[in-house]
């Protein structure tokens, strides 16, 4: 039974890959390109476990023909969504030029690259393939004409649509032996090919009217059929393809040698394998019949029994490398008739008797000029040397190392993951370049919103790096979407981790802090070895993940004392540190001194000592990328901790008489950084409307309220609207409970309507107090602070001349 569930597994794998923590989202070679049948394979696996024990236990056993059909049926989802031979060559050369990759949901395209610098493929067609390459390849008798009115050597014929004029036809291109074959047909459909009489004649039009519509007559030329495959306007492989066949024993019919043929594990269905099994056809046995063979017939030893009358692959054929022989003359003309055509990729079928000798010579043609060529026959040639096309791909779309990445800078932590991430954007934008980045408000591109919502996993990091207008991508990164689907990308070139703390444990197998840290580390990890990793020193859980990382390591502390901080600068470090009232970045003896905190909207004066730290990661992060000192500073004293720019991230109000803030504080960690801010209020009463999401455990709730009672004078206690599950009114119990414990005569009371508790609070606060509002909607709490007539959203210091006589550009010889 084990081996059996193993087997399940294995095929299932085939299927689902994106949800690996410690790995990237970026699909492998064998994993699928359509989501859909990604989900449908595992529900399938799913189902067929559950089938197999319950029918051990219901009735000791698990039928075999049961157990086949399943795993057959996971092979078919398997060959439905897998890669095709070329397409997977190309991917598999990306891997090995280390560019990045990614399947598009349409159209079965592969991405190649990210953002601005992304290329894209369909099969062995490329942003760079024209219609009207592709347009004039497809039509096979344009093809012949425009190639004849060039001199190239073409079979001669015609198109009809009409049996009645196959005849007449047949008398235009010379008698026979002829050709009949599609006008918009590929892999050797519908061809029949050395046709001696009317009768075959007949039947080999009816074949190809299955097809198409309009019906190609040619004469049929004598010789090999190769495939010159010619990319960015260079030969770069030649094969020559011989049809599917067999050869004798002097023992075996030709049935049992055709059985046999097909049992070589190189050959699979369609395109699974390097070689196609055999299937016989109409036309095989008219092959069979004109040779005298029946598939009962026992072959001679080492006489040769064709099956197949064209010589593609994918009815059995067998491809052996040409490359090293074909003339330099039929080098130039099979370039020459690319460019003709017009493609960047193609494949010249050419019939000849000898590819090492001008076509001229010997009556060669060529026969048909393809868009999209498969690659299976040149990486992998039943004889001769593999060659690697793909690699002449590659070298055309990324020319001399071209870049394929754009900087991917990620940014994660319990609290200060939006606004450091914005702000990083923002300090971005003073480059010039497009930024996308992603939050947990919504996705955005350069100034627009492209979508509103919790964007913070690996589909939205997709939106970000499938954009080609996309030039830098900042992306905050979640635990949800790291448990769920992995990262989205690669690698980064920063991975910026601001702090763990105690949040959503208990949720997703995520129980302490330890292991929750642990999960965020893959934010470290995953980071080029010459790209960095923004670590807070402060906080010893995230500075230890700089043992897990091979990238190089930057510091940021609120302590210019550290210790950490002080030995990292003396072996050439680097490090963000908040000192003597500065955001500085110090390198080696060098101090670079970015603005004053009290300067920083963000940090509301210099009062709020958490944003002052996600202002110097954010800092370190972009210095780390080669944006300047002049740069960050811009972007530093143009941030503000606003509806517009941080959305429920200290927003605060002046309504005349008293303010009001309100922020999105859910956790301890963010109760106390948002009373550092709170208790340096010291105008009036400080009234606070507090509550937490109802999937946090019984302690974190006590918690909150311990916190709260030491922060404001006076509680409102209110619940969210989606108690998670949680039975309404003991959230706010476990919260006044906290409340008691710490300060048994502490102002509270409970309002579980969000909407009622904030009215209330507003209502009640007097002159020069501030009423702190930490809500579940914070657009819904914004609405109700506005209708009271807010005077204005509180603007912090701007910028401005520093003080002490130290101008803001300045750099300081110092050590730390």
């Amino acid at each position: 039974m084990e081996h059996v569930a193993l087997e399940l597994q294995e095929l299932a794998g085939m299927h689902v890959g994106f949800g690996r923590t410690r790995e990237t989202a970026t699909p492998g070679i064998y994993q699928v390109v359509i989501e859909y049948l990604n989900e449908e394979a595992g529900r399938y696996a799913g189902r067929a476990a559950v089938r197999l024990c319950q029918s051990i236990v219901d009735r000791g056993r698990y039928p075999k023909a049961e157990l086949e059909q399943d795993i057959q049926d996971l092979k078919d989802f398997w060959r439905e969504a897998s890669l095709g031979p070329s397409t997977e060559a190309i991917v598999k050369e990306a891997e090995k030029k280390g560019i990045p990759w990614m399947p598009l949901p349409a159209r079965f395209l592969i991405q190649l690259g990210y953002g601005i610098n992304q290329k894209r493929i369909q099969a062995t067609m490329t942003n760079h393939t024209t219609i009207l390459g592709v347009e004039l390849a497809c039509d096979k008798e344009a093809t012949k004409r425009i190639l004849a009115a060039n001199g190239v050597p073409v079979p001669k014929g015609t198109v009809i649509n009409f049996l009645d004029d196959l005849e007449e036809a047949i008398e235009y291109v010379g008698g026979y032996p002829i050709v009949i074959k599609p006008l918009d047909g590929n892999h050797g459909r519908g061809i029949t090919i050395d046709i001696r009489s009317w009768e075959e004649a007949e039947a080999a039009y009816e074949a190809a009217r299955e097809v198409s519509r309009s019906i190609i007559v040619e004469r049929y030329y004598v010789g090999r059929d190769h495939r010159v495959l010619v990319v960015d306007g260079k030969v770069v492989a030649v094969a020559e393809r011989v049809p599917a066949n067999v050869v004798g024993n002097g023992r075996s019919t030709i049935a049992e040698l055709v059985e046999e043929t097909n049992q070589d594990p190189n050959r699979g269905d369609g395109h699974d394998n390097f070689l196609t099994k055999i299937e016989l056809d109409r036309t095989s046995y008219q092959l069979l019949e004109r040779q005298g063979y029946t598939l009962n017939s026992v072959l001679p030893k080492g006489t040769t029994c064709y099956l197949r009358a064209t010589a593609n692959l994918s009815t059995g054929g067998i491809a052996v490398d040409r490359t090293d022989e074909i003339h330099p003359e039929n080098v130039w003309l099979a370039q020459r008739v690319v460019k003709i055509i017009g493609l960047d990729i193609a494949g010249l079928d050419v019939v000849t008797t000898d590819i090492s000798r001008p076509l001229r010579e010997n009556d060669g043609v060529v026969v048909e000029v393809n868009a999209a060529p498969g690659f299976r026959m040149h990486v992998a040639p039943s004889v001769g040397i593999p060659r690697n096309v793909a690699g002449a791909v590659m070298d055309m779309l990324y020319p001399n190392e071209q870049s394929s990445r754009i900087p991917i800078l990620t940014v994660t932590g319990t609290n200060g993951k939006t606004t450091t991430t914005r702000l990083l954007a923002h300090i971005y934008k003073q480059t010039g370049k497009v930024v996308g980045y992603t939050t947990t408000d919504g996705t955005y591109i350069g100034d627009f919103l492209v979508e509103s919502g919790d964007n913070t996993g690996p589909q939205s990091a997709h939106v970000i790096l499938q954009d080609p207008t996309v030039e830098v991508a900042v992306l905050e990164t979640a635990r949800g979407g790291i448990l769920r689907s992995g990262l989205g990308f690669e690698a980064a070139n920063v991975g910026v981790v601001l702090n763990v703390t105690a949040d959503h444990l208990g949720i997703g197998d995520i129980d302490t802090i330890e292991q929750l840290a642990h999960l965020k580390s893959v934010v470290a990890e995953a980071v080029y070895p010459d790209g960095y990793a923004v670590l807070n020193a402060d906080d010893h859980r995230v500075s230890a993940m700089a043992e897990k990382t091979k990238a190089n390591i930057a510091y940021f502390t609120m302590n210019p004392d550290s210790e950490l901080v002080r030995k990292h600068i003396q072996k050439g470090g680097v490090a963000a540190v908040y000192e003597n009232g500065y955001l500085s970045i110090v390198k080696g003896d060098w101090t670079h001194r970015i603005e004053r905190a009290e300067n920083i909207p963000l940090t509301m004066g210099g009062r709020a000592p958490f944003m002052i730290a996600n202002a110097l990661a954010a800092s370190l992060a972009a210095f780390v990328q080669n944006v300047t000192i002049e740069q960050i500073r811009a972007g530093l004293r143009t941030f503000r901790a606003s509806v517009s720019q941080t959305p429920g991230r200290m927003n605060l109000f002046n309504l005349g008489k008293y303010h009001a803030l309100v922020d999105y504080a859910h956790n301890p960690a963010s109760y106390e950084a948002v009373g550092a801010f709170v208790r340096n209020w010291t105008s009036g009463q400080r009234i606070g409307v507090v509550g937490g999401p109802g999937d946090r455990r019984d302690e974190d709730f006590v918690t909150l309220g311990k916190l709260a009672a030491d922060i404001f004078d006076y509680i409102i206690v209110k619940e969210d609207d989606d108690t998670r599950g949680r039975a309404r009114g003991s959230a706010s119990d476990l919260i006044t409970k906290g409340i008691t414990q710490v300060k048994p005569n502490c102002r509270h009371e409970s309002i579980l309507d969000e909407t009622q508790a904030i009215n209330k609070a507003l209502d009640m606060a007097p002159d020069g107090s501030l009423v702190v509002i930490l809500p579940e909607s914070v657009s819904r709490a914004i609405r109700l602070i506005r209708a009271r007539g807010v005077v204005e959203e509180t603007p912090q210091n701007s910028g401005g001349d520093s003080q002490n006589g130290v101008a803001p550009s300045s750099v300081l010889n110092t050590r730390l």
